[in-house]
């Protein structure tokens, strides 16, 4: 994960030589082949200016399209692991938050790294087993809010191993992956290169 979190910092940052060895036989970036190999999806222009030191967490949660703003996957702690599993595997996604079971109140997240280590690597049966005695406990969660900064929680997350982070504002309000991180971090060079191009054909003076 470190590896990634350097990766990323090298191509916010990028020498100045690497930029101009990107250049296509008509002297012109050609974004969409740049980024095609990314998954990204349109791009803000609003975010593509800002530079990633201003872009927020709740930024990055708006990216995800209005349906899915504040809203998550989630099940109980004394929920089967093996429901959790399959919640997961039919969703494609890699976490989920755990409610406690008398109410809306977070308890911890159960992620698939969990499911690995704690059932099928200890043998133990994902029928019998609750979600609750696998998950990380909200007294070890960790968690950002909805104005950290997009780097800082690169940070959090790269520092800790981790690759989902749910976003809480006194409750929660949703959940940030790494994944939504580097489409910040692609997104932002997008806009970097477009102001490129734009120097390149003359549009500044």
């Amino acid at each position: 994960m470190l590896g990634v979190y350097r990766i990323l910092r090298l191509r916010q940052n990028p020498p100045r030589g690497a930029i101009f060895q990107r250049f296509q036989g008509n002297g012109i970036l050609n974004l969409n082949k740049i980024y095609s190999n990314f998954g990204c999806v349109t791009f803000s222009p609003r975010m593509q200016q800002k530079g990633l030191e201003n872009v927020t967490v709740s930024e990055v949660l708006m990216t995800k399209g209005e349906e899915n703003v504040g809203s998550w996957l989630w099940c109980r702690a004394d929920d089967a692991v093996v429901n959790a599993m399959k919640n997961m595997a039919d969703n494609n996604i890699g976490s989920l938050v755990v409610l406690k079971p008398e109410g809306q109140h977070i308890a911890g997240i159960v992620t698939e790294r969990d499911c690995l280590k704690k059932i099928v690597a200890q043998g133990r049966s994902p029928l019998h087993t609750q979600v609750g005695q696998i998950m990380t406990d909200e007294n070890n969660l960790i968690t950002v809010t909805s104005d950290t900064n997009i780097l800082k929680a690169m940070k959090i997350m790269t520092e800790n191993h981790i690759r989902h982070v749910p976003v809480i504002d006194g409750k929660i309000v949703g959940m940030i992956s790494i994944v939504d991180v580097v489409r910040a971090v692609m997104e932002q060079q997008s806009g970097e290169l477009k102001r490129l191009n734009d120097y390149i054909r003359g549009q500044y003076y």
